[in-house]
This record gives structure tokens, C-alpha cells and sequence, in this order.
């Protein structure tokens, strides 16, 4: 018997739903849809989530839920990345998801999203490419993994998302100066310095990157674009991607989107994107990365396909500071 399975995953730009058919072991795609929230526009200098923004991941993550039962799904897994797990007032945002729709929305730990992303690509490049290290950049984090075998041995999750460094150093200017972006590079070098040294002393076979933000980069450096389908070989080399930041700098934001694969509502993050993605490519001494069209949203699924149904939990307490409740993680191997 076939099951069908979804999941619901409220980002910084889009609430994205995924519908899949579990069979033999692997989600098989059905059925994807997104409704565009730029819930980064939404947020203060705290990084709080006003009224307005809580209003409408309510009412897209109802709709999402609603469409995946029109097709047949069972109830979504429904979770929420760095722009409501930073947010001063997450627990504020859950409750009203869960008042306004009756559905759970949970929000998984920085490190978790790295290991759900690499289970994903390991699935996806396979045994062959051996010793795996895995990049992903999101709006409000950088999620590193490494490992050899189906789950990582190591993965972190930083503050280097491509949306929150854009807000935090570049600002609203339409062409940052060159200051900005020297002050930029070394943040994020300084931020990478420990992980980049992990993952060069642990010297990965193969190097995957995914993210909305590395698929875009590497249409901008010549990869093939997302109607030639899945299963076409994409990767983003360090020197093309050092070249794509000179070439983003030196366009203001809203002539960004005229450039291959760059997309209008991500024009503004794509150069703190790029910066972020070659610094880390050069700190961890990778020249290549093969771009993996699985991400999290198919770790979920093939964790829920693989019935380990308690990979994570989350206890009423302890809470940490700023009344955020603390997550443990179960199932590890």
C-alpha cells in the first residue's frame, strides 16, 4: 500500500508544501505548491515577528494543510526554520498557529536542519560519493554537515543566513560599498574559522551544497535552469562563484533580478549569499559543489517513510532564556 505524506516548510520567503508517495523507501513527488509571505520584510530589529506576519503563516500554513488533504495526504509536518526559531517571540507565533488553524507547527534546532539535510543528500548522491560534506544556506543560517556513513558525524548550524547578514551589514542600500562588503567577508570568515577547519581536516570526497540560495547561484554561474528537471548534474565551481560576487556587487539590487537565476524577491540577499557561499568554499578548501535538489523537506519525509516517528521530541521543560522551550533531539545514530 502506497502512503501519501506531506510536509509544510515556513521559511524566510515562502510557506512551501510538498506532497509525496512513499514507495519503496523513497518520497516520490506528487504534488508542490508555495505561497510567497517575505516574511523578512515582516520583522523588526529584534528580529520580532509583528501581528501582520503571525496573521499570514497562520493563514498560509492553513491553506497548505488544507491543500494537502485535497490531495489526499495525510496530516502535514509542519515546521518553521530560522525566521520564527530566532524570533524573541516564537513561542507567541506557535500558539497562534495552533489557535488559529489547529495544527502543530514545530520549529527544529539549527543542528537538526543539518542533519535532516544530510540524510536527504546522502539518499540523493548515494554511496558513491563517499566521505559527504554538505552546505546549506537559508535565510537566517549556514547549516554544515559531514560524515560518512547515513547520518552525520558532525553538523552545526550558524548565523550566516544569506537574508539576515543582508539586514545586518549590508542594509537597505541599493550598492554597498566596498567597506561593507570587506567588513562583511571578514564577519563571516570569523564566524567560520572552527567549522572550516573540522571540514578541511576531515577532507569530504564529495562536497553537495542545497538551498534555494546555491540553486540560484548556481544557475548565475551556468548550470543547467530547473526545467531541464531533477536529474540533470549541477555544480557551482569557487572560481565562477568568486566572479558572481564581483558581478552582483557591482549591480544595485534591482538590477540583480536581470541576471540569470536570481529571482526578484531574492535579488537583495543574493550577494551575502554568494559572499557566503565562496568564503566558506575557500576557507574549507572546496573547489566544486554538486547542487542536490533534496534538502530538508525530503529528510522529513524519508524519516517519517523510514517510521522513526521519534527523532525528535519536545519536552514541556527546562526553558531557556527568553521563554523559548529547548529541544531535544531522539534517535540519534
Amino acid at each position: 500500500m502506497i502512503m501519501r505524506i506531506s510536509v509544510v516548510d515556513v521559511g524566510s520567503n515562502t510557506v512551501r508544501l510538498a506532497i509525496a508517495d512513499a514507495r519503496d523507501g523513497a518520497p516520490l513527488p506528487v504534488h508542490t505548491s508555495k505561497r510567497r509571505l517575505r516574511l523578512s520584510e515582516e520583522v523588526d530589529g529584534d528580529r520580532r515577528l509583528g501581528p501582520r506576519a503571525i496573521r499570514r503563516i497562520a493563514d498560509a500554513v492553513a491553506d497548505a494543510c488544507a491543500e494537502a488533504e485535497r490531495w489526499g495526504s495525510d496530516e502535514p509536518f509542519v515546521f518553521a526554520t530560522a525566521i520564527v526559531r530566532d524570533a524573541p517571540n516564537r513561542d507567541e507565533v506557535l500558539a497562534a498557529v495552533t489557535d488559529g488553524t489547529g495544527v502543530r507547527m514545530r520549529v527544529l534546532p539549527g543542528e537538526v536542519e543539518a542533519e535532516l539535510t544530510f540524510l536527504a543528500a546522502r539518499r540523493w548522491m548515494g554511496w558513491r560519493a563517499g566521505p559527504l560534506g554538505v552546505l546549506d544556506i537559508g535565510g537566517g543560517s549556514l547549516e554544515v554537515a559531514f560524515g560518512r556513513g547515513r547520518l552525520p558525524d558532525f553538523a552545526v548550524s550558524l548565523p550566516l543566513g544569506a537574508r539576515r547578514l543582508t539586514r545586518e551589514h549590508l542594509g537597505d542600500a541599493e550598492q554597498p560599498d566596498d567597506a561593507s562588503l570587506r567588513a562583511l567577508r571578514r564577519h563571516v570568515r570569523h564566524q567560520l574559522r572552527d567549522v572550516a577547519a573540522r571540514i578541511r581536516w576531515e577532507g569530504p570526497l564529495t562536497a553537495a551544497a542545497t538551498s534555494r540560495t546555491f540553486t540560484q547561484l548556481a544557475r548565475l554561474c551556468g548550470a543547467p535552469p530547473g526545467r531541464h528537471g531533477p536529474f540533470v548534474r549541477r555544480e557551482l565551481h569557487r572560481a565562477d562563484l568568486r566572479c558572481a560576487v564581483s558581478s552582483l556587487a557591482e549591480l544595485p539590487v534591482s538590477r540583480r533580478a536581470e541576471l540569470p537565476g536570481i529571482s526578484a524577491p531574492r535579488a537583495a540577499q543574493s550577494l551575502a549569499g554568494a559572499l557566503v557561499g565562496h568564503t566558506a568554499m575557500k576557507l574549507m578548501g572546496i573547489r566544486r559543489l554538486t547542487i542536490s535538489p533534496w534538502a530538508i523537506r525530503e529528510g522529513i519525509l524519508l524519516r517519517r517513510i523510514e517510521g522513526d516517528t521519534e527523532w525528535w521530541t519536545e519536552p514541556a521543560a527546562p526553558r531557556v532564556p527568553g521563554g523559548q522551550r529547548a529541544l531535544r533531539v531522539a534517535g540519534r545514530r
